[in-house]
């Protein structure tokens, strides 16, 4: 097959999260252990930091990927989702995995892929661990996918766990409350393994603690651990200190400027003390110069991401409960005259929540991506009018930025997001 055809096989053949929602998830390991077998198991040949959270796993990952690998360590990153390319998903110290290798591995793998019957994400994942193994990476920072415990990526024994936070996302998979939620983050936790978790709530924190308690594996809250001293954004940075109890300081000038980039920034810097206590060698220049760059490191976009100026459009992947909270943060932390939000959801999120939290005080552009799961703009627009939230709809999400663009004068602001998939068509 060439490229384009094994991408159509794997997008038409296997069950797919991103299209179909949750029957396409197979709520158990049996499948990706047997891939795994077939290849080797290619996941035993190299470190790894697993990587889980509500919010922030994704700009976790890409933060510690990019300290690592100037700290000249040959870095593996798996993300989910892509944006652009499908390739995004699988790297080495930021260069994708090139075309030919994803032909070749489907090829090596289509029989059992016949006979296995795996979902999309089990079959990438495989992909993702017979490519670390093959270029023989020191180190690979592990995604996952959703939840943790049943989640494909939970074969590997990392080095460290890190969870980054808890909310209440894909309860309809993980459960109604955020104790619930945490036990299946909490099911990452390895016998012995230290895990960091980035955030402390009162609600989860004993979660965790009975967990980590059985798996007598050292645990340690990062926040607790650090605390920011200041922070503002200036000439496109974040800049921040930050303190930790043995009165460690360090200044950071991070590429990434959303403001929930700091909880990351903590849960990223205890994460490396752990792995430095492991035997890593990341020095605090390590950390200054990767993060003045993760971006061009790692190829990270969508995060509070500048597309163009005069208007200025920003877009975010933000797409549930807590992420657009720190959206609309961001947006008021923002100087404009009038704000216009390009936005389109998928059906399975808590859709009322979120368009609660959004500002009266915008002209709306609902659409909606190019994806089965997506919820129709005019059902969009429909429920929004409920919370005041007033605008027209258009048939693709490219055709709602070209309105709001033509509409918008050049000291306003257009925010495009309220999903992964709609940042995906214009990044």
């Amino acid at each position: 097959m060439t490229y384009p055809e094994t991408l159509d096989y794997l997008y038409s053949r296997l069950p797919m999260f991103t299209k179909i929602g949750s029957s396409a998830i197979k709520k158990d390991l049996t499948n990706t252990r047997k891939l795994c077998a077939v290849l080797g198991n290619p996941q035993d040949n190299f470190r790894s930091v697993h990587v889980a959270g509500t919010n922030g796993k994704g700009s976790t990952s890409h933060l510690l990927s990019a300290i690592l690998q100037t700290a000249g360590y040959k870095t593996g990153l798996y993300t989910s989702p892509h944006l652009r390319d499908f390739r995004e998903r699988i790297r080495i110290n930021g260069e994708m995995i090139s075309e030919a290798e994803v032909v070749d591995f489907v090829e090596r793998i289509q029989p059992d892929i016949e006979i296995t019957e795996p979902s999309f994400f089990e079959v990438t994942v495989a992909m993702a661990f017979d490519h670390f193994s093959r270029h023989q990476v020191d180190v690979a920072v592990i995604e996952v996918g959703l939840g943790g415990r049943l989640d494909s990526t939970n074969i590997i024994m990392p080095e460290l766990s890190v969870i980054t936070n808890i909310g209440l996302d894909h309860v309809n998979i993980l459960g109604n409350t955020l104790p619930e939620i945490a036990a299946e983050k909490a099911g990452i936790i390895k016998p012995g393994i230290p895990v960091v978790i980035g955030e402390k709530h009162e609600e989860t924190a004993p979660v965790f603690l009975h967990q980590a308690t059985d798996c007598d594996a050292p645990l340690v809250f990062a926040s607790d651990e650090w605390q920011v001293v200041s922070s503002s954004v200036e000439d496109g940075k974040l800049n921040v200190s930050v303190t930790d109890n043995l009165q460690d300081n360090l200044t950071v000038a991070l590429d990434l400027t959303g403001t929930y980039q700091l909880k990351n920034l903590v849960t990223v810097l205890s994460s490396v003390k752990q792995l430095n206590s492991q035997g890593f060698a990341i020095t605090h220049e390590h950390i200054r110069e990767a993060l003045q760059q993760v971006q061009r490191l790692t190829g990270l976009m969508g995060r509070w991401q500048v597309l163009s100026k005069a208007p200025l459009i920003i877009c975010d992947t933000g797409h549930n409960e807590d992420g657009i909270r720190e959206v609309v943060k961001n947006i008021r932390a923002t100087a404009y005259r009038h704000l216009h939000i390009v936005i389109g959801m998928v059906k399975d999120k808590d859709i009322a929540k979120v368009l609660s939290l959004l500002p009266v005080e915008a002209t709306y552009y609902f659409c909606n991506p190019g994806m089965e799961r997506a919820k129709p703009a005019i059902e969009l627009r429909d429920e929004a009018l409920r919370f005041g939230l007033k605008g027209e709809t258009y048939p693709s999400v490219k055709a709602a930025l070209s309105a709001a663009k033509t509409h918008a004068a050049p000291d306003d602001l257009v925010f495009v997001g309220g999903s992964t998939f709609v940042v995906a068509e214009v990044v």
